[in-house]
């Protein structure tokens, strides 16, 4: 799971995340067995919104703000429900989702990231 060197684009596949999505029904549409990418950001020495996510249910919202060149997205995909948390709540795959902002994986190693 080591970058190639390839930096794709987004636009009509199953990463395009620009627009808001069901992340559900998104995960459901890879091949993969869902998120674990680095998405790269336009390059910028002031903070800049790089992702946005809204919970219908609660309301809740979050706003993630950087200056790194990359953003990990990752959706929980080795979560079997077998980890017992906080109550006795079960956490089973994609049950949950981590965003870190950070230099594209591997840059030391490829030329064109840095």
């Amino acid at each position: 799971m080591i970058p190639t060197g390839d930096i794709n684009p987004v636009e009509e596949t199953n990463f395009d995340l620009r627009k808001p999505v069901n992340l559900g029904s998104q995960i459901a549409k890879l091949q993969e067995s869902g998120f674990d990418h680095n998405f790269c950001l336009k390059e910028s020495q002031k903070q800049q919104t790089c992702a946005r996510v809204y919970h219908t249910p609660s309301g809740r919202g979050l706003r993630v703000r950087t200056t790194q060149p990359g953003i990990q997205f990752y959706t929980a995909n080795f979560l079997d429900g077998s980890l017992k948390g906080k109550s006795g709540a079960i956490y089973p795959k994609h049950s949950a989702f981590c965003l870190e902002t950070q230099a594209w994986p591997d840059a030391v190693n490829k030329v064109l990231f840095f």
